[in-house]
């Protein structure tokens, strides 16, 4: 067995930039200081924005950047049930509530912008039983939440996770409000689907951009809740383009891909990276 796992989790739902190749490059050079194991994960529990060429160039642009990974790759999509079995168990304990809320209707209703998108205003929770069953009865699509509320009562003391140049840090996903675990649309969600593959990988240090540094809170409770290992974290700086802001696919940032085509090497690309070590 080895001490030191980590992975590199992408989403093929765009063609990766330069702040995917920082955040592999990073958890690849890490694995192999420590003579560890670096994982490759498909995160692809969108299914309405997956593509199958864009998992394709995961592969081709990580092989070029000198990246080797283990096979077989995990694939979400392909464990659904897994991650639903996961919920079920925070169901029969009382912690989860339908919300059939939309986007527009949370605004309505006072929503805020927090750490993950929208801070739920807790309206679901409010519904009585009959109602519920009613709605669900009728088909209208709903999403799972997380009571956070009823989740933090069942600890026994404060929860940290360690961070792997802070030491430990406390957490706070009260601030997230009651998140999803289930969304309308697939049986699972980000938080859920990742807690759960990181314990049944193994990992044991989890590397990603400091953008999700404020997602272990909510992460760190859900392995509480599930009984899961807690890994160790190390979230790194983001790559920024010249007005400072990080690097995204919804923005059109420059891919590896067109990068390639226009004559740029391996070597290019990591002389403008931030050092790895």
């Amino acid at each position: 067995m080895t001490d030191f796992v980590t992975r590199f989790a992408p989403s093929p739902n765009g063609y990766l930039h330069l702040g995917h190749a920082y955040s592999a490059l990073v958890g690849f050079y890490a694995a192999r200081r420590h003579g560890g194991r670096f994982l490759l994960r498909i995160e692809d529990i969108d299914l309405g924005r997956a593509r199958p060429e864009f998992e394709a160039a995961i592969y081709e642009d990580l092989a070029w950047l000198g990246i080797e990974w283990e096979e077989p790759v995990r694939r979400q999509s392909e464990h659904f049930s897994i991650y639903e079995a996961a919920t079920a168990k925070l169901t029969d304990v009382g912690l989860t509530y339908p919300c059939f809320c939309t986007r527009k209707e949370m605004l309505s209703a006072g929503a805020t912008h927090g750490p993950d998108g929208l801070v739920y205003p807790g309206t679901c929770k409010e519904l009585n039983a009959p109602d519920v069953a009613a709605r669900i009865n009728a088909g209208e699509p709903h999403a799972l939440r997380l009571d956070v509320e009823k989740a933090l009562a069942r600890m026994e003391a404060p929860l940290f996770w360690q961070e792997e140049e802070e030491g430990q840090v406390l957490a706070n996903p009260a601030a997230f409000s009651d998140v999803v675990l289930a969304r309308k649309d697939v049986p699972t969600s980000y938080h859920v689907s990742v807690v759960v593959d990181d314990a049944r990988q193994g990992i044991t240090t989890v590397t990603r951009g400091r953008d999700l540094y404020e997602h272990t809170a909510v992460h760190r409770l859900l392995q509480a809740l599930l009984d899961l290992p807690m890994p160790h974290y190390h979230h790194h700086a983001l790559v920024t383009d010249d007005a400072g802001q990080r690097l995204a696919k919804s923005k059109g940032s420059t891919s590896l891909r067109d990068l390639r085509a226009a004559g740029y090497t391996w070597q290019d690309i990591l002389a403008a990276l931030p050092p790895l070590d």
